[in-house]
């Protein structure tokens, strides 16, 4: 067994739950192995938190992209863990899903990401939960952070909401006002932008 995984199972047999930082999960099968997860579990299957030691572990692996949802949600693979990923920090345009038209630069937005990180290796720097039970962080490929790439290319915006406390605001903020003066994807839009957070109000799922 890899040391990355006696760690994991180790800690959680011995730290509380309560200290758990964000919705990681791990369940025992027929066979007696062991799984993490904060996707999905099977049907029947009782899970237990894994507590924040195991989660800031997390932070010193390395993953795989393995599908990029849209411009600012990924799913990655590694070390017998599985997440879904929301890219902290961002708001890229909105796709509309399976049954409504998307925003203008929606696709192209997840087109770059693609092109990014799709089945590349990445390092995480999380920063605890958000909706839907996805986990908050930013991404780094070759030393670089994803996230405010799609900022500087103006495929996404600064997130509206609430920010974690512990994350630095000003490169994000500094990288959408140069691509706004550059009139850089999306931005190009000129009035007829909407900011994702609008689009949401105007077209609930």
């Amino acid at each position: 067994m890899r040391p990355a995984i006696q760690l994991l199972i180790t800690v959680l047999l011995v730290l509380s739950v309560s200290q758990a930082r964000c919705d990681v999960y791990s369940w025992v099968d027929e066979n007696g192995v062991r799984h993490f997860s904060n996707v999905s579990l099977p049907y029947g299957k009782k899970a237990t938190q894994i507590p924040e030691a195991v989660s800031a572990a997390i932070d010193q692996s390395n993953f795989k992209v393995t599908k990029v949802f849209d411009g600012d949600t990924v799913q990655v693979q590694g070390e017998d863990l599985e997440f879904r990923i929301r890219m902290v920090a961002i708001d890229a345009p909105e796709t509309g899903g399976s049954k409504k038209k998307g925003q203008p630069y929606s696709q192209k937005a997840t087109k770059v990401l693609r092109q990014l990180i799709q089945g590349k290796k990445v390092r995480l720097k999380q920063y605890g939960t958000g909706g839907y039970n996805r986990i908050l962080a930013e991404i780094f490929s070759q030393g670089r952070n994803i996230n405010l790439t799609m900022v500087q290319q103006g495929l996404a915006e600064v997130y509206r909401g609430r920010l974690p406390k512990n994350l630095d605001p000003d490169p994000y903020k500094k990288a959408e006002t140069d691509a706004r003066h550059r009139m850089a994807g999306m931005w190009s839009q000129g009035k007829a932008y909407k900011s994702p957070k609008t689009w949401r109000k105007e077209n609930p799922r």
